[in-house]
């Protein structure tokens, strides 16, 4: 299970989305579904999911670089990002382990 969440995303927007609407960011194994990505969060941290969201980026295209040893194709690297949205009243301390 902590195999599919890689960790959780802190940024000034999903800072003020988990204050203000109860949603949290994380980062997630892509090839994760919802239905997992939801029991992985409930078992990790003990709280209840209400929804959760994901977005996929990168992977498919690819970036060329131009050196002095010639062309350099490389493809970019794949993410998956998951909004866990959970119950009201609960919440998710990310700060306790830093």
């Amino acid at each position: 299970m902590n195999t599919i969440i890689k960790k959780p995303l802190i940024t000034e927007k999903a800072t003020l989305d988990s204050e203000m609407n109860n949603r949290f960011t994380f980062l997630v194994d892509p090839t994760a579904n919802k239905i997992e990505i939801k029991k992985a969060v409930e078992s990790i941290y003990g709280v209840t999911v209400d929804a959760v969201r994901t977005m996929n980026y990168g992977g498919g295209k690819p970036s060329v670089k131009f050196t002095n040893k010639g062309i350099v194709e490389a493809r970019n690297k794949r993410l998956k990002k998951a909004i866990v949205t959970v119950a009201e009243g609960e919440t998710i301390d990310l700060f306790t382990n830093v």
